[in-house]
């Protein structure tokens, strides 16, 4: 396989620097030949994944119900959301059948009426259990797992959000960890075959200044060549 890899990004929602993340998020991945259009619309963009023209999938959004807690009730008119029957089916399809497929950090909060969703990306938010410390230093650590996204990585030292009490899909072996100050290690990324599809999960990334840590941003122009099935 040669030339751009065509990336569709799927973005927006509460509490989250989106706006000035993604372009940030585009320009890291062009560094590795991948061409980005990032939307909002979430059913809008997976019709036009469906069309065809795209290499991979980007989530990079927080959209889910917004159910459980009154906090977000001035947000849910505007970003509450569940992905209709053909908009999973989409998506679906699209990783199955050979796409890329990249979620990153709220990617695992959303579409949680869907539990596919888990069994695609590799993990999903159990609201009610999963949780954050506040953002501040976190520092990443790969595994003993080799893997290509990992290879030569040392552990760093980012200001981010440590996701951690999460579900996992069964098949999932974490190449990473993120840890707090003081708190306790947590799988980060993870990266696997999804039917004839590929799917990386990475649970860092809540604002631009994470992503361009120069070893996260390794990562990421890393595991868009991975989920492509282009050479590293």
């Amino acid at each position: 396989m040669s030339g751009a890899i065509r990336n569709l990004i799927l973005t927006g929602g509460i509490g989250h620097p989106f706006a000035d993340a993604v372009p940030a998020l585009e320009r890291i991945l062009a560094e590795a030949g991948v061409i980005s259009t990032g939307t909002d619309d979430i059913e809008g963009g997976l019709e036009a994944l469906e069309q065809g023209g795209f290499d991979m999938l980007t989530v990079y959004a927080l959209r889910w119900r917004m159910q459980g807690s009154e906090k977000y009730a001035p947000h849910r008119e505007r970003w509450a959301f569940s992905l209709s029957q053909d908009g999973r089916h989409r998506l679906s399809r699209f990783v199955t059948g050979g796409g890329g497929l990249l979620g990153l950090h709220t990617a695992l909060i959303c579409f949680d009426d869907w539990p596919e969703w888990k069994e695609l990306l590799g993990g999903a938010w159990v609201w009610g259990r999963s949780a954050h410390p506040p953002r501040g230093p976190v520092t990443l650590a790969p595994t003993a797992k080799p893997h290509p996204l990992t290879a030569g990585l040392p552990p760093f030292t980012v200001t981010d959000e440590a996701y951690g009490d999460f579900d996992l899909a069964g098949d999932v072996e974490p190449l990473a960890t993120v840890a707090s100050e003081g708190g306790g290690a947590w799988p980060a990324l993870w990266a696997r075959d999804v039917g004839r599809g590929r799917a990386v999960a990475d649970t860092l990334g809540h604002d631009r200044a994470s992503l361009e840590h120069p070893a996260h941003r390794q990562i990421l122009t890393r595991a868009a060549l991975w989920a492509c099935r282009r050479p590293l």
